[in-house]
């Protein structure tokens, strides 16, 4: 049983799970290899002079591996409610998990197929995404959503921020009290 699945590993969803695993939560990220980042070229990126988008998103990946969190690289066909939270059918298996983060970029079949509420997108060329909260909350109670998919601007910075404060707020309810996440220097 995963605290925290994430389907999606480009900035909001390496981003959310890098928070989860770094705060001791079990995540497992799902990933279909299909990124929009990865056809980027970022020179807009806090912290970075420039980088190409297939290298952003692996040193995502990268810094979630880090701190504990599992990537794998499969396409997710369905999400089904559970006594415990949901299963997760996915081409590599099935995952059990406690909460679900949608970081899916502009992929919204799986989205739509399960019943999360969908509104139009406010972004150039992004025509619908999924209608959530400011917490990053979906219509169905444990499902999450984080990034372009949920109507957050398509740039990289953005998206991760946004994975990172779904992450948060997931990680708050598992906690049962607010989470913060703060590094020092070490002296």
């Amino acid at each position: 049983m995963y605290d925290v699945l994430i389907i999606g590993a480009g900035p909001a969803g390496a981003s959310a799970g890098l928070f989860a695993a770094k705060a001791g939560k079990k995540a497992v990220i799902i990933d279909n290899d299909k990124s929009m980042t990865k056809r980027a070229w970022v020179e807009n990126h806090y912290g970075v002079n420039e980088i190409t988008g297939p290298e952003l998103v692996e040193t995502g990946k990268q810094q979630a591996r880090k701190f504990g969190a599992e990537i794998i690289e499969a396409a997710v066909v369905n999400i089904s409610k559970s006594e415990t939270g949901f299963k997760v059918e996915a081409e590599a298996g099935s995952y059990d998990a406690r909460h679900i983060i949608v970081a899916t970029g502009l992929g919204l079949d799986l989205a739509e197929k399960i019943g999360l509420t969908t509104k139009p997108g406010t972004e150039p060329r992004i025509k619908t995404v999924l209608d959530v909260n400011y917490d990053g909350k979906t219509n169905i109670d444990g499902i999450w959503a984080a990034g372009t998919v949920a109507g957050v601007s398509v740039h990289t910075i953005i998206t991760a921020g946004h994975g990172a404060h779904v992450a948060i707020n997931v990680i708050s309810e598992l906690n049962g009290e607010r989470y913060v996440d703060h590094d020092v220097l070490k002296s």
